[in-house]
């Protein structure tokens, strides 16, 4: 095995296998993140976490297939809707875990339906065909009270009216990403596809805590408590991040000026959430460390691209020697606060780096798929997230 498939393979440990969604076996299996939970087995809390990430990829890599139309990159489109049809398929997995694999394919059939129909809206947006865009608003009203009746015929504890609402708000809140990236508004875009993002907490924790409820011998713990919070926000915020440094690269990569900046703003918007989590349990002066210290890897993966760009090798190599750096300092960082294992925090610190290098190597030489390289960045940071979320829920009591 290539040392790149088997990262791979880990990655994907990290996030699907634990949810019974990888294809192969070989004996791989995801560590119990909940004391107490036994082999086949998959604690409330990591179904929360998982859900909430599925979910909000789903919207990013919606977001990026729409962007990409919207410039005329037929080749970027095609690779984020590739990028996006894996998660489709992950979510329809995790469906088919709770429900079975008539669920699963119909929750796939369910969920694409509605993937098509933002496809017709954005076309009818950019080609000023209103009568399209209204018939796409009109279908995707209607695929709100569809997914609501399909959940609720699963599950009763999930109410139709409830699930149609929450829908609804995704649809809505995408809608006006669209509206945005279509009016060439690029900051407005990133803003509003990061509050797309952010809703799906809103339909992911009460779908897990619904299944978690219907069925407790396969989902043991509690999906609502402090700690899952936690591992939930831990999870979404690093997530975010890699998905928002990737688009940067990918806007930079064109020379879209604009492009670069607005994905740059919502980053940055994504680094001020996590330093105030971290204040918030460790005081201001931990949070400005923790700012500054994570602040200086995204500017050492700009000197990578810029010297990516331009052909750079010296630059290349000292950014990956700062990155390098980095790691060390980080999981330092992390030990001296939370106490977690500090050749372990650098490990994994350095599986983010060279994940993302991947992808930005991908974009940059125009070969392969860069959205499902940067889609295997974005599953390896549950690997950072659920231990440094249990280490921070053990230390402070939660």
């Amino acid at each position: 095995m290539s040392a790149k498939l088997a990262r791979v393979r880990l990655l994907a440990v990290a996030v699907v296998a634990a949810l019974g969604l990888a294809a192969c076996g070989g004996g791989d299996e995801a560590p119990a993140a909940e004391p107490g939970v036994e082999e086949g087995q998959l604690a409330a809390a990591d179904l929360r976490a998982t859900l909430n990430t599925l979910l909000a990829e789903h919207v990013f890599f919606a977001g990026a297939a729409v962007n990409e139309a919207l410039q005329g990159n037929d080749a970027g489109f095609e690779a984020a809707a590739g990028a996006l049809d894996e998660n489709s398929q992950a979510l329809a997995g995790a469906v088919g875990l709770a429900y079975g694999s008539d669920a699963e394919e119909a929750f796939l059939g369910l969920w694409r339906s509605h993937i098509g129909m933002f496809v017709d809206y954005t076309q009818g947006v950019a080609g000023g065909d209103q009568a399209r865009a209204d018939a796409a608003v009109a279908d995707l009203t209607g695929y709100a009270n569809d997914f609501a009746v399909f959940l609720n015929g699963a599950n009763p504890d999930l109410p139709v009216e409830t699930v149609e609402q929450l829908v609804l708000g995704h649809v809505v809140s995408t809608k006006d990403a669209v509206d945005a990236l279509a009016a060439g508004d690029a900051q407005g875009g990133f803003a509003n596809l990061r509050g797309a993002m952010g809703h799906m907490h809103m339909v992911a924790d009460p779908l897990a805590g619904a299944i978690a409820g219907q069925f407790p011998d396969r989902f043991p713990g509690q999906s609502d408590s402090a700690a899952a919070t936690l591992q939930r926000d831990l999870n979404l915020v690093l997530l975010e991040h890699t998905y928002l440094a990737g688009a940067a690269v990918n806007e930079a990569l064109k020379g879209n000026e604009a492009g670069f900046q607005a994905a740059a703003g919502a980053l940055e918007g994504n680094s001020s959430d996590f330093q105030a989590a971290i204040a918030g349990v460790y005081g201001a002066e931990a949070g400005d460390a923790f700012g500054g210290l994570w602040r200086s890897h995204i500017g050492m993966f700009v000197d990578y691209t810029q010297g990516v760009a331009a052909g750079d090798q010296a630059r290349q190599e000292a950014a990956v020697a700062d990155l390098t750096g980095y790691a060390t300092d980080f999981a330092v960082f992390l030990n001296q606060a939370t106490g977690i294992d500090q050749a372990a925090a650098e490990q994994l610190v350095t599986e983010h780096v060279l994940t993302l290098k991947e992808a930005v190597d991908t974009i940059a030489s125009g070969q392969g798929n860069p959205f499902v390289e940067l889609r295997e960045a974005g599953q390896h940071m549950p690997m950072i997230a659920n231990p440094l979320a249990a280490t921070i829920a053990q230390q402070q009591g939660l």
